[in-house]
């Protein structure tokens, strides 16, 4: 990662296409922000386009633009399309690989000639911009497939960027400390992350990278009923896969002291299932739901 980030300070504004590559969630779209900030077109619009959230039918006009009477429904003064749009600054198009072949084509064009064909026009208009694309396909295999066009390919990899999932980064603790201060903006009070508790999240696979660290730390965050985020305040689905303690180890495990910290234990191993926690509690589900009450406990389905 530290490579990949040296090499795009040195690149920034040279107007040098940039691919970048890594799984969905390792932040690429925060990456490519970051190198247009890096260069001397910083001050100049920053156009983010995501190819695999547009319907293939309206890709076309929210790329390219169109004219007047273009097509049905269409305004009637026609409209600039995101390209246009970028002119001057950075058109980052996020999940290039989910872009119709037809497309590809029109988008090299755009590349070699510097201008837009607006959709049902004729007259083409110039444009300046600094490309950057990112997906978490692999591009060579999709050219090798027939998906990706490989002239496209070669004119988009100018620089070519690999961002490393979460877990296999050597800095996953500075990484989970920074979102967690970042999400601690918005907190009523001012909180802190239990260093066992950072520990153990260093050690997840993290399937969804940093978007899905950052869920589960704005849940805790927000369910947070004291100054310090604990295991107790970590979502169930997530608090099972930390450090989960075998059956021996559960036999053996001292009974917590603290009533709270016993009820919010059996709620999570239950999965905040009401009647299945009272059970495992020795109470009637009443007796729960008013201990509960007294004690200040709210299911995370409350928050």
């Amino acid at each position: 990662m530290a490579t990949s980030a040296q090499v795009a300070l040195r690149i920034a504004g040279k107007q040098l296409p940039v691919l970048i590559l890594g799984e969905t969630g390792v932040g690429k779209e925060v990456f490519a922000r970051a190198i247009h900030e890096a260069g001397e077109r910083r001050a100049r619009p920053f156009v983010a386009v995501n190819c695999a959230a547009i319907p293939e039918s309206l890709i076309e006009s929210e790329l390219f633009g169109y004219a007047p009477g273009a097509f049905t429904g269409a305004r009637s003064r026609g409209a600039r399309g995101k390209i246009a749009m970028a002119s001057g600054g950075t058109l980052f198009l996020d999940e290039i690989g989910d872009m119709p072949l037809s497309l590809q084509t029109r988008l090299l064009r755009v590349l070699a000639e510097g201008e837009v064909v607006p959709l049902g026009g004729d007259v083409p208009v110039r444009v300046d911009i600094d490309v950057i694309c990112a997906t978490h396909r692999s591009p060579s295999q999709m050219v090798s497939e027939g998906a990706f066009r490989e002239d496209l390919f070669y004119r988009l990899s100018g620089a070519t960027l690999t961002m490393p999932p979460l877990r296999e980064r050597a800095d996953i603790r500075d990484v989970i400390e920074a979102v967690f201060d970042e999400e601690t903006r918005s907190a009523t009070h001012v909180l802190t992350l239990d260093a066992h508790l950072a520990e153990q999240l260093g050690t997840l696979p993290w399937p969804g990278n940093i978007r899905q660290l950052r869920n589960v730390l704005r849940y805790a965050c927000a369910v947070c009923d004291s100054s310090r985020v604990e295991m107790r305040h970590v979502a169930p689905d997530i608090a099972v896969l930390l450090s989960p303690a075998t059956p021996r180890e559960l036999s053996h495990a001292p009974a917590p002291t603290d009533e709270r910290a016993r009820i919010v234990e059996a709620l999570t191993q239950q999965r905040w299932r009401p009647n299945a926690a009272a059970e495992a509690l020795g109470m009637s589900r009443a007796t729960l739901y008013r201990r509960m009450a007294k004690l200040k406990i709210v299911g995370p389905h409350r928050c």
